[in-house]
């Protein structure tokens, strides 16, 4: 496909552009700035179409990655290229000096590596597009594994609510049991009281008879 694919490509602080690269001639600086000044802050991907080309932007943590390429490449290899340079320039300055760089001032350092990428990118463009189908497949295998995990969450609130149930079950029993041992207690007892006033009678009534007989015969 050649360079010619990917024109023009940037990192920029904010709205500060520190390193840039293109080998062609045109308003192609122009038109990106303008549109770089339109994008919100937050981290976030942003194609704008143009006249037959792209404006691609990568932002992230404050920084924007930038690539002007031709409409008919699509967005794979522009995509590839972004996420290369942030990878690379994170390596190179991250928490470093480009945090107070001045404007363009790390031209000379990272103008050179972003025209190795858009080489790179711009005459791979089947490997990048398997790269690109590999990291679709491990988002769908890591939505899948989210999913079964949000699954294994939902089961394990059921099995909480099973388990919570369960103990219920066995207070419930044991208290059961109590009250039965209880009230056995309670019936011996009574039944023992019964017996025992039934007893009472039959031996008052035995002395009764006793004395009577013993009167009878004058004992």
């Amino acid at each position: 496909m050649g360079q010619q694919s990917l024109i023009y490509s940037f990192v920029a602080r904010g709205t500060v552009i520190l390193a840039e690269y293109t080998e062609f001639q045109g308003n192609f600086r122009s038109i990106a700035v303008q549109f770089l000044q339109k994008l919100p802050a937050s981290n976030n991907r942003v194609t704008y179409i143009c006249d037959g080309h792209t404006c691609n932007y990568l932002v992230e943590d404050g920084y924007t990655y930038c690539v002007l390429a031709i409409e008919a490449i699509g967005r794979q290899v522009p995509i590839a290229f972004l996420d290369r340079i942030k990878e690379d320039f994170n390596k190179r300055y991250g928490g470093g000096k480009a945090a107070t760089a001045l404007a363009n001032s790390l031209n000379r350092e990272f103008g050179s590596k972003l025209k190795e990428h858009m080489q790179y990118c711009a005459d791979h463009p089947e490997e990048i597009s398997k790269l690109a189908e590999v990291k679709a497949q491990v988002s769908e295998v890591k939505g899948v594994m989210m999913e079964n995990i949000v699954k294994v969450i939902g089961r394990g609130e059921i099995i909480d609510v099973l388990v919570d149930k369960t103990e219920n079950l066995r207070s419930q029993a044991q208290d059961f049991r109590q009250i039965g041992t209880s009230m056995r207690w309670k019936m011996w007892f009574q039944n023992m009281k019964i017996k025992l006033i039934v007893l009472g009678i039959i031996v008052a009534l035995i002395l009764i008879i006793i004395l009577s007989v013993c009167h009878g015969f004058k004992c």
